[in-house]
């Protein structure tokens, strides 16, 4: 926060910053800094930053919101993790596969989603990490299309039709437009 306080209502590069902040807090600790994304964002996160787009950031002190964002308890992510029958929900494969699981927040709190059982969802990490902050109608399309073309590769029609009639309601509504599903 201290170089984005020195540079107020300025919009700032993810470079510039990662630069300064590695360069100082070894210059201060002697010892690296691991991860500076992990930092800056949850400082956009928690609304002591505004996300201009992506790689760039702003602080402007007249629009500082403090909020808190709710993490899911121990229990809600084992109640969580049993409801999806420890599972992601994207790819199906779990625990017993070897695959490291996370519970996520299905409307990203960056969004405004609360840590509820409803709101969360099993995902493996890889699914989790492509989630990033997509707003959930881009998930959900991404989702049925990587549905649909594993459908198509093992011949499983119905499943290929299911996934077809629902990507053919996000055209329709004209939602997501930008990500394209080819028939």
């Amino acid at each position: 926060m201290e170089f984005f306080i020195k540079n107020p209502k300025r919009n700032i590069s993810h470079p510039e910053i990662v630069d300064w902040v590695t360069t100082e807090f070894i210059k201060r600790t002697g010892v690296v800094f691991r991860d500076p994304d992990r930092q800056i964002r949850q400082l956009a996160q928690r609304g002591q930053l505004q996300k201009i787009s992506k790689g760039v950031y702003r602080y402007d002190p007249d629009f500082v919101v403090n909020r808190e964002l709710e993490d899911f308890t121990a229990a809600q992510k084992t109640e969580i993790l049993k409801r999806d029958n420890y599972r992601c929900i994207v790819c199906g494969r779990g625990t017993a596969d070897g695959i490291e699981l996370q519970v996520d927040h299905i409307k990203a709190k960056d969004f405004g989603g609360e840590a509820t059982i409803e709101n969360g969802q099993t995902l493996c990490a890889q699914h989790n990490f492509k989630k990033k902050n997509y707003k959930q109608t881009e998930t959900g399309k991404k989702m049925f299309i990587r549905l649909y073309e594993l459908a198509k590769s093992v011949g499983d029609t119905d499943t290929q039709k299911f996934c077809a009639d629902i990507l053919e309601v996000f055209e329709k509504n004209n939602v997501n437009g930008h990500i394209e599903w080819k028939k």
